[in-house]
């Protein structure tokens, strides 16, 4: 299967001569392995950034811009030890991997997840990629938050394939694809996507929406292998061993300390953060 190569020309701001600080990178995911473009330095690095660096939308709950150049992107998740949404965690994976010499190809995808059964995204809003590990190729995406995949996935259509984490599988791909996830038995799905190659501009477009969308609740989570932690205004959840415990945060010290300290984030210093976060708590937002 071809991939998609996206002509430096076209690439929206961002080519591959915009390359990563590997050695802030791999010091923020604590890995000391090859930089050879593997599959096993592949999986090492999918594994390893969820569980170093965070999904959060700190900012636009502050109602601060997301901005998508990969200096910025770099200096707030690797110098600031912050985490961010899809589209930071993708660029920078793109660039930490084109920088070790994989070819990757950047798409987009809509979100099924949440939804239910027959629902048609109306509009593409996530970020994936597609990596070429020696003529094969494969899914890799460490943005997703949530149930997001702990590894790379081929790009094969109905294989189950398993993860530090879950069991998942690619269906379709004639022209779109589909991710699932086995959760508690059943096959849920998480987004739909083709293999269009997609540009920085396309995603400050999707990005303007979703600022937007991740401004009036609170969202991280973290993924451990065969460990998840995900939050959701004041409700923490934790799933391990097939089991999910649930805690209620009921004030602002409980809230910071969980997300220093669960999730790993060094919290920016500013006025504007505790008003954020004080969405969390207020009336109706944990029903």
């Amino acid at each position: 299967m071809a991939i998609m190569a996206v002509p430096e020309s076209a690439a929206g701001g961002l080519s591959v001569s915009d390359e990563a600080n590997l050695d802030a990178y791999l010091k923020r995911i604590n890995y000391a392995g090859s930089i050879a473009p593997t599959l096993e330095t592949l999986q090492m690095l999918h594994r390893l950034h969820p569980a170093s660096i965070p999904f959060e939308n700190l900012d636009p709950l502050m109602e601060r811009p997301v901005r998508l150049q990969l200096s910025d992107i770099e200096q707030k998740l690797l110098v600031e030890h912050r985490g961010g949404y899809c589209f930071e965690h993708n660029l920078l994976f793109k660039a930490v991997l084109e920088t070790m010499d994989f070819g990757v190809t950047q798409l987009a995808a809509g979100v099924l997840w949440g939804h239910k059964e027959g629902y048609e995204p109306p509009a593409l809003n996530h970020m994936v990629l597609l990596v070429d590990v020696g003529g094969v190729p494969y899914l890799a995406d460490v943005g997703f938050g949530g149930p997001g995949a702990t590894a790379p996935l081929r790009l094969r259509p109905g294989a189950e394939q398993q993860t530090p984490n879950e069991r998942y599988r690619l269906m379709g791909g004639d022209p779109k694809w589909r991710l699932e996830s086995e959760v508690a038995g059943e096959w849920k799905p998480l987004y739909e996507f083709d293999e269009t190659a997609r540009t920085l501009d396309d995603y400050t477009a999707m990005n303007d929406l979703m600022m937007a969308a991740f401004r009036d609740n609170l969202v991280a989570a973290r993924a451990e292998p065969g460990k998840r932690h995900a939050l959701r205004n004041a409700r923490l959840r934790t799933h391990e061993n097939g089991e999910t415990t649930t805690r209620m945060l009921t004030n602002l010290l409980e809230i910071r300390d969980v997300l220093t300290n669960t999730f790993g984030i060094t919290l920016p210093q500013t006025d504007a953060l505790d008003p954020a976060l004080e969405k969390a708590l207020r009336p109706g937002a944990n029903d």
